[in-house]
């Protein structure tokens, strides 16, 4: 079998492999995306019915008075007060608007309980209108609510798998309005990075340059790039925009470590860098027995009885504390190897990095999740 250390090793020469692998290129549409091409998010309130029982208690007014409110519209005169149903639910209805979708195409929405209803398993949404920031109706979401479980069984004796007050709705919006986006003839374009790094931002401007071997690209900062239109492509902005997108970029980011406490795992980028630091790396084992002897009388005694006595075993076993030396690292497997030859475990690794960091000799941003 493998022992502990070579098992660390394995792993993170794996993850340090994969890293370094993906991280060589991407394409620019994967890290960049252009000004004003982005999805919306969309709010509705509104009703699920058809549950069974597991509806809205007493305890929401608001579900009796929308549900009065919609019998009104329908020509039924009703107080809110005199409705008492169980097998309805007030919810909050949430959608995303994709850039460019028209009018007639569907979304997804998710659905999600507002009261004290227990369950939307078997519920349907009624007609809702689905809301923009700007108080417009963009969407109308109504269908079966599709959870991903189940609840079944009485009040006092059930069984419940999943989360059972939320749920969603496939193609559940139809789309009524749309946000326009002009695209066509632009002088130019902004492309804006998901994280805005200086040298990623140079790095698609001399992409962008070289391949159409004129300078109509130039970063404005860490996060934005100005991409100038050509005269050719005035009348072609989506063949302009599709030519670009595709090409590989290399980005660069903060070199990060990523530790969580609770699970004792570290990941770590393929430029950690550790300045020179000598560690020392050792555990204190303490175990307790209990053992327990029998005593006898001896043989023709004329009195005495058998006991039992207890003896406690204290051992305490400390192990050799290791003092080593870590040369200054250039690559994340340099720093790997280093930390194996103290020969730690994963959670070892934790307060490692942090007492590196705290001596200022990790090279990277340290953080704690």
């Amino acid at each position: 079998m493998f022992g502990r250390s070579k098992i660390i090793s394995a792993v993170l020469f794996l993850a340090a492999f994969l890293i370094s692998g993906n991280a060589f290129a991407a394409r620019l549409k994967d890290i960049a995306f252009i000004d004003g091409v982005r999805p919306n998010q969309l709010v509705g309130y509104g009703l699920v019915v058809g549950l069974n029982g597991t509806g809205d208690k007493t305890s929401a007014i608001y579900t009796t008075q929308s549900i009065a409110n919609m019998l009104n519209r329908m020509g039924m005169k009703f107080d809110p007060k005199a409705i008492r149903v169980k097998n309805t639910a007030a919810v909050l209805v949430t959608a995303e608007l994709p850039a460019f979708i028209r009018p007639g195409s569907k979304i997804d929405v998710l659905v999600s309980s507002l009261g004290d209803s227990t369950s939307l398993q078997g519920g349907t949404l009624i007609s809702t209108p689905l809301k923009g920031p700007d108080g417009q109706v963009y969407a109308v979401g109504q269908g079966a609510v599709a959870l991903a479980g189940f609840s079944a069984g009485s009040e006092k004796n059930s069984v419940t798998k999943n989360h059972q007050t939320a749920g969603k709705i496939p193609s559940g919006a139809l789309i009524e309005r749309d946000v326009p986006v002009m695209l066509s003839g632009r002088d130019d374009l902004y492309l804006s990075l998901r994280n805005p790094d200086f040298t990623t931002a140079e790095r698609i401007s001399s992409a962008i340059n070289e391949s159409m071997h004129n300078t109509v690209a130039q970063p404005m900062d860490a996060g934005r790039i100005r991409v100038v239109v050509p005269y050719e492509f005035k009348t072609g902005i989506v063949e302009y925009i599709a030519k670009i997108e595709t090409l590989e970029i290399r980005p660069d980011n903060i070199t990060k470590v990523i530790v969580n406490e609770r699970t004792g795992t570290v990941v770590m980028g393929e430029n950690v860098r550790l300045s020179t630091v000598a560690i020392s790396h050792g555990d204190i084992s303490i175990e307790i027995k209990t053992q327990y002897y029998i005593s006898q009388p001896p043989a023709f005694s004329p009195k005495g009885e058998t006991v039992v006595q207890p003896v406690e075993e204290t051992t305490v076993q400390e192990e050799k504390s290791r003092l080593i030396i870590l040369p200054e690292s250039v690559t994340l497997g340099e720093v790997v190897r280093a930390l194996n030859l103290v020969g730690v475990t994963p959670r070892d690794l934790v307060a490692i990095l942090q007492a590196i960091k705290a001596a200022g000799a990790l090279q990277a941003e340290l953080e704690i999740i």
